[in-house]
């Protein structure tokens, strides 16, 4: 069975169409008369398995920006320290770690 209604009356009776829905009845929502969109049930299964796609094909795609050789753990060499602060490691010139 299929249900037509106007967007207006649509929106008054949304819940009761979403049930309907659910149930498997084929609800269309027309505008002036002209159908404009059908509300159909989502599958819970089906969105988690979409947005899994589409996190693996993202995570895919960032292969050959990651380098899988640097270790994040371990403390940044004195050089590369010093090119992120614009010059030596203290402000006072004296480049030596401490201890």
């Amino acid at each position: 069975m299929t249900i037509y209604v106007n967007i207006g009356e649509a929106k008054t009776r949304l819940s009761e169409l979403v049930a309907a829905a659910k149930r498997g009845e084929d609800v269309v929502i027309a505008r002036a008369g002209a159908p404009e969109v059908r509300l159909v049930p989502v599958d819970p299964d089906a969105l988690r398995k979409e947005i899994g796609a589409k996190r693996r094909a993202f995570i895919g795609s960032m292969k050959g920006l990651i380098h899988d050789d640097v270790d994040w753990f371990e403390p940044m060499p004195a050089e590369e320290l010093a090119l992120w602060h614009g010059g030596g490691l203290f402000p006072d010139g004296g480049d030596e770690a401490a201890g």
